[in-house]
């Protein structure tokens, strides 16, 4: 689920946030793996909307590939279709593995967790706080310092602890 951001400035808030959560996400993790006898892939995935039908998504992969072949007004009748369908968003996948064990971990997830405070991943919004701020997200004010600044010091802290707990609970 994506965080349900509910005003401009959350949203701005959290555009400042996402790229360097992310790559201080990687390089914890490219840390960790050099530290422990898992493996670590990394994927693109597409993630599709809450509800959509495995009918919906074999017909949109039907029409994306007739894309390629179709003639220019193919083209047009193919886009208005798809136009009408639900569309995938892009995901990044980190597979763990080890021996026969393997976990998949979604590194967007893990950002929302970073950025937004008490992120809770099945409701996409910060449910420690969800009465106060009506089932949406809030940015987790300790990574911005008095100044309104980021706290690099804070977010990295953050990431690191994360990354830890996630290492921390693969299974044995």
């Amino acid at each position: 689920m994506t965080p349900k951001i509910p005003n401009r400035i959350v949203w701005q808030q959290a555009e400042v946030l996402m790229q360097p959560a992310f790559i201080r996400l990687i390089a914890n993790i490219t840390q960790q793996l050099e530290q422990s006898d898992w493996r670590g892939d990394y994927e693109d995935v597409q993630m599709w909307p809450e509800g959509t039908s495995e009918t919906d998504k074999m017909l949109v992969a039907s029409l994306r590939s007739q894309l390629e072949t179709a003639s220019p007004a193919e083209v047009d009748a193919i886009t208005q279709s798809l136009a009408q369908l639900p569309t995938p968003f892009p995901g990044y996948q980190l597979r763990l593995s080890r021996g026969d064990r393997q976990v998949s971990v979604d590194l967007w997830d893990l950002c929302y967790r970073i950025c937004f405070q008490d992120y809770d991943s099945v409701s996409g919004t910060s449910h420690a706080v969800d009465a106060a701020i009506g089932g949406s997200v809030a940015i987790d004010p300790s990574l911005f310092d008095e100044t309104g600044d980021v706290d690099w010091h804070q977010l990295d802290d953050k990431t690191k602890q994360l990354v830890n707990q996630i290492f921390a609970n693969l299974p044995a």
